[in-house]
């Protein structure tokens, strides 16, 4: 792949950017021109990823049209409330033997549709298998600043992989690959909602036991409903799952950590979102998730507890004591 896209400079779009500079030539999609502007002058994108010096293998453009004419991968990195209106602006574009790829950890609200499902609902003849997502552990300033980690770029035709898997892999970014698309992408999005449940726990306070526990059941939580909805159980202990569960529910870089610290902190829910200049993806798919698991009944306390939270003004220690005091059953 000797040209790809990625829609969206956000900080981790713009570092999906970096990575694949190495190995590729990149359009960056931004919406806002004054982001274009610094980029392509600069090499800069100190809004979304201050401190990193971006490569001239990086081309910024705000016309989306042109930023995936000709291009051998498309990645999509807008937050998943504008994942659909942006991607049906280039659906007349795109070749059905494109590969488009979801950097996105999210569902969408009313449909409560993943990612790649809105992929193949908007390109409904498009090659499928051509069709996936890149997540795991990637907090993006700790890859931006060049720290080891690894990725799941899950996709089910194998050769598509391994050419997805060449253009993202660097020294310090392992990058494996899965044919679980439905597994690792729920992974990604299931556990925003558990890392503002982590985050409450750390601003009220509590310690290395409390996080442990509440880890591990979050886990068990997002795996059945993930399991439920047509994962693979060992997708969820691997880096789409556990890993990334556990870089964001302890890592106060997470932004969904921050606003379960902020709201355990006694600081409202529109306070912390405004100090904030990206998306807390977990405020939003908490419901999605809420609905999912009422849909498919499945038993999820802890994303409860978090919705209580979040939409019925619920006190995060209140929340925290009821589910410790919840029925006593076999683990």
């Amino acid at each position: 792949m000797e040209k790809i896209a990625v829609v969206g400079a956000g900080s981790w779009g713009t570092t999906a950017a970096w990575l694949a500079a190495a190995n590729a030539s990149v359009q960056l999609w931004a919406r806002r021109e004054d982001v274009v502007e610094e980029i392509n002058s600069s090499r800069t994108n100190s809004q979304y990823l201050p401190g990193c010096e971006l490569q001239p293998a990086i081309e910024a453009t705000s016309d989306i049209s042109r930023a995936v004419d000709g291009v051998d991968l498309i990645a999509m990195a807008v937050p998943s409330h504008g994942f659909r209106d942006v991607l049906e602006e280039i659906v007349p574009l795109i070749s059905n033997r494109t590969p488009v790829i979801s950097l996105t950890k999210g569902i969408e609200q009313d449909s409560l549709l993943r990612m790649t499902e809105i992929v193949h609902e908007l390109l409904p003849d498009h090659d499928t298998h051509r069709i996936g997502v890149l997540t795991g552990p990637n907090l993006a300033s700790e890859i931006a600043s060049s720290q080891p980690t690894a990725a799941v770029i899950a996709i089910t035709d194998p050769q598509t992989a391994e050419k997805i898997q060449s253009v993202f892999m660097a020294p310090l970014f392992r990058v494996y690959t899965n044919d679980d698309v439905v597994g690792s992408e729920l992974g990604g999005a299931l556990k925003n909602v558990m890392a503002i449940a982590a985050g409450m726990s750390d601003g009220l306070g509590f310690g290395d036991n409390t996080r442990a526990t509440l880890i591990t059941r979050a886990l068990a939580e997002l795996t059945r409903l993930g399991v439920r909805l047509g994962g693979r159980p060992g997708t969820f202990a691997g880096l789409a799952g556990m890993g990334d569960l556990i870089a964001t529910c302890v890592s106060d870089r997470s932004r969904n950590h921050r606003v379960g610290f902020g709201l355990a902190r006694g600081t409202s829910l529109t306070d912390v979102i405004d100090d904030m200049n990206m998306v807390a993806e977990g405020v939003k798919t908490t419901k999605a998730v809420l609905d999912l698991a009422a849909r498919f009944d499945v038993d999820m306390p802890i994303a409860g507890h978090v919705g209580k939270v979040l939409y019925e003004g619920m006190d995060p220690r209140e929340a925290m004591l009821s589910l410790m005091t919840r029925e006593a059953k076999p683990e």
